[in-house]
């Protein structure tokens, strides 16, 4: 059961509005999900970009959501950069006002976040890594490439089952203008729309 801030986020995500065009980057995606639910394999998710900072957190979370919100079991979501940066605010922040809890386990250049969609299920820990640190599996997942850098940039990821790129504009480009907030709400709106719509698209 998803926080009510957040169904009503959810509410508004019309997946008519996904292009034909990204429906079909979305498909293999949707179809590595439906092999493993299909045999009751652990379904894990590597979401990657180059910094892990932005884009990456964003559908990291909002994959993690739509799973709980699809009933899709066995479903564990990652993110990791080609470098490590830190979790950038603005993005605590939009998720924050879509309805997420976030709370701040720990400061310094690298804040760790808890991020929370649901009251019994566990927070997403959110920080920035490389996509091969410790905490993230090393083996039997999907590399889903967020950025067209990191895309371009790491040819080979070591211990992936199959390599998606889903790459997403960066909000950083709205940094230190008035639109910022709004441009990075947007884009995390997209994020969790196409994220839904890969899960709803699960049979079960």
């Amino acid at each position: 059961m998803l926080f009510t801030e957040i169904k009503n986020t959810t509410s508004s995500f019309d997946f008519n509005q996904i292009s034909e065009e990204r429906k079909t980057i979305l498909q293999p995606l949707v179809d590595y999900i439906q092999k493993k639910a299909d045999n009751k394999l652990p379904i894990r998710l590597n979401l990657i970009c180059t910094h892990n900072s932005r884009r990456s957190h964003l559908s990291q979370v909002w994959a993690q959501t739509a799973a709980a919100q699809y009933n899709v079991q066995n479903v564990s979501c990652y993110s990791g950069g080609t470098e490590a940066t830190a979790l950038f605010p603005m993005v605590a922040q939009s998720l924050q006002d879509s309805g997420f809890k976030v709370k701040t386990i720990s400061e310094g250049q690298n804040p760790v976040y808890s991020i929370k969609f649901s009251a019994n299920e566990l927070p997403v820990i959110g920080f920035s890594k490389t996509y091969d640190d410790d905490f993230n599996p090393e083996s039997e997942f999907a590399a889903i490439m967020t950025c067209s850098q990191a895309d371009g940039g790491c040819p080979f990821i070591a211990g992936a089952e199959k390599r998606v790129p889903i790459t997403f504009e960066d909000p950083k480009v709205s940094d230190g203008t008035p639109q910022q907030k709004e441009v990075y709400l947007e884009r995390s709106l997209q994020i969790g729309t196409e994220m839904f719509y890969v899960f709803s698209q699960i049979k079960q």
